[in-house]
């Protein structure tokens, strides 16, 4: 199995895929796709307060870096994405979360832009 995947780390990072990015939103998460040609697959997770406390928060994005490891492992890259939990992430069976990742990776590479993984 892959191991840990590149992750964006600095804020602008995350702005950029929200601001130019196509989105996809799944019960499980959202889903922000930004090509980058050339360059390897990255990760970025996020959850908001409004998710509830700090381990709660943790949870969720535990199971969507769980979630993305799984599918995405092996995918040459050229894109950055961004996880975003919602508040059914961390109850959701994980089988379905897996399913809502795929789900959203399918709508974000509509016919409007290149194939995302």
């Amino acid at each position: 199995m892959p191991g840990r995947l590149p992750r964006l780390t600095r804020r602008a990072e995350f702005l950029a895929c929200a601001a130019k990015g196509r989105k996809a939103a799944r019960p499980g998460l959202v889903l922000q796709v930004l090509l980058q040609p050339g360059a390897g697959l990255r990760l970025g997770f996020t959850a908001t307060k409004r998710l509830g406390n700090a381990v709660q928060r943790n949870r969720a994005k535990r199971r969507l870096r769980e979630a993305a490891r799984l599918e995405l492992g092996g995918h040459p890259g050229g894109f950055d994405l961004v996880l975003i939990a919602r508040e059914g992430t961390a109850a959701r069976p994980f089988v379905t979360l897996r399913g809502d990742l795929r789900g959203a990776l399918r709508q974000a590479s509509g016919p409007a832009r290149e194939t995302p993984p």
